[in-house]
């Protein structure tokens, strides 16, 4: 009797968590599919309109005001974006259902008018919202109510990039540094692949592909040369956050966390840096000239360039998502560096878009498996060594500033278990 109340209990569980995940990856799924149709629309209407971009200024005013007037509650701050989501994981604090909606409406401000952003932050915070909706439809228990939203995160990551596989794990990794919640890898796996394939197949909305057209022979010296590249694009990863963070924390304290007056203010920085440059290829969500620098050399500078326009953009108060702005800075440097280390440009442009992405997000098994589903099975190795050494010589610095410390990355850093990100660069730690 006993064995058999087990059985029960194990598969009713397993249905409940099926059940869940499928309905949180079909929303998603749809509401993913709006948010890219939605972008790609916005993004051609402002490649046509120029003049689109002297409008940002007021879109960050309007930003600014959805934020302040309703996206607060009981000591919850929709501003956060994904802090909040990961935050309610944690249990320290409830994301907001209205959060999704707002995020979704900035981000489309913010592509329209040419602020340089992604879309993976919208996707998530979404997700996080459907969840919390689920969760308070269903009055979920506390360790459910972390379980949901973490497949809310897979959901939202699947269905943007098209990688079911790698969002399943990010939203169990993407939470805490050093520690996978396999306790969520049914509704997680469950919520990311339905939401891709509602994404990608029921709405057919396609997503953008990049070809690595040859892989260096294995040798000890292309894996030499493979974990300098990796430590450089960490750094790039580590320059960007610190610079974004900085913004952030500067623009909060002078402006006393008005998001109107930031986001005006940082409106009206890009706009004067896109007249100086004389172009507007790094606003926006600049995916031409990513997927250009697979195939063609581009202007040496671009991953310096779309560095502090999405710094400025995201530290100022606009919103979007961050990943595709790292993905951007990392294939163009590897780009750059073409000329010296003799390798194939479509491998250096992948290498630097994953270690890129990987240092500032992470999540090494997640950034791992995003190359096999964007690139496939060649190269492997390399893929791998890149994710682990960009991982750990990134140090304790990141994205999300929400994201807790299970464990050091390493022995080399001297950091207490159970910090977060943001406590551990308060007072210097990040780095050895």
């Amino acid at each position: 009797m006993n064995a058999k109340y087990k059985y029960k209990t194990l598969f009713v569980t397993l249905f409940k968590w099926i059940f869940l995940g499928g309905v949180i990856g079909v929303v998603i799924g749809s509401t993913t599919a709006l948010l890219l149709t939605t972008n790609e629309f916005l993004g051609n209407t402002r490649k046509d309109n120029a003049w689109l971009i002297y409008f940002l200024p007021i879109g960050g005013l309007v930003i600014g005001y959805m934020y302040m007037q309703f996206g607060k509650e009981s000591g919850n701050d929709a501003a956060k974006g994904n802090n909040l989501v990961i935050e309610g994981v944690h249990g320290i604090a409830r994301v907001l259902r209205r959060m999704g909606p707002i995020v979704y409406l900035g981000t489309f401000i913010t592509v329209i008018f040419g602020g340089s952003t992604g879309r993976e932050g919208a996707a998530i915070q979404m997700g996080g919202s459907v969840a919390e909706a689920v969760n308070q439809f269903l009055k979920v228990n506390v360790l459910d109510t972390k379980i949901i939203l973490m497949s809310g995160i897979s959901a939202g990551f699947g269905a943007a990039f098209g990688t079911p596989i790698t969002g399943a794990v990010f939203g169990m990794e993407m939470v805490a540094l050093g520690k996978l919640k396999y306790e969520a890898f049914v509704p997680c796996l469950t919520a990311s692949f339905v939401g891709h394939y509602m994404t990608e197949y029921a709405w057919d909305v396609k997503h953008e592909t990049f070809v690595v057209q040859t892989i260096p022979e294995l040798s000890v010296i292309t894996f030499g040369k493979v974990i300098f590249l990796a430590i450089l694009f960490s750094l790039l990863s580590v320059l960007y956050c610190q610079l974004r963070h900085g913004l952030q924390r500067i623009s909060e304290n002078y402006f006393n966390k008005n998001h109107m007056k930031r986001a005006f203010v940082g409106g009206i920085i890009i706009v004067v840096l896109t007249l100086i440059l004389g172009t507007q290829e790094y606003n926006g969500r600049s995916l031409d000239m990513l997927e250009q620098s697979f195939t063609e050399e581009v202007p040496p500078y671009a991953f310096i360039a779309k560095l502090v326009f999405t710094a400025v953009t995201m530290g100022m108060g606009f919103v979007g998502g961050e990943a595709i702005p790292l993905f951007f800075m990392g294939a163009t440097l590897g780009n750059a560096l073409y000329q010296f280390m003799d390798l194939p440009l479509s491998f250096l442009a992948a290498l630097g878009m994953i270690a890129t992405f990987c240092a500032g997000a992470n999540v090494p098994i997640a950034a791992f498996l995003l190359s096999l589903e964007m690139f496939g099975d060649k190269g492997i190795e390399y893929f791998f060594v890149a994710c682990l050494t960009s991982y750990i010589v990134s140090g304790h610095h990141g994205l999300w500033p929400s994201q807790s410390i299970h464990e050091p990355k390493s022995r080399l850093f001297t950091i207490p278990d159970g910090e977060t990100i943001e406590s551990v660069e308060k007072r210097g730690k990040g780095s050895t």
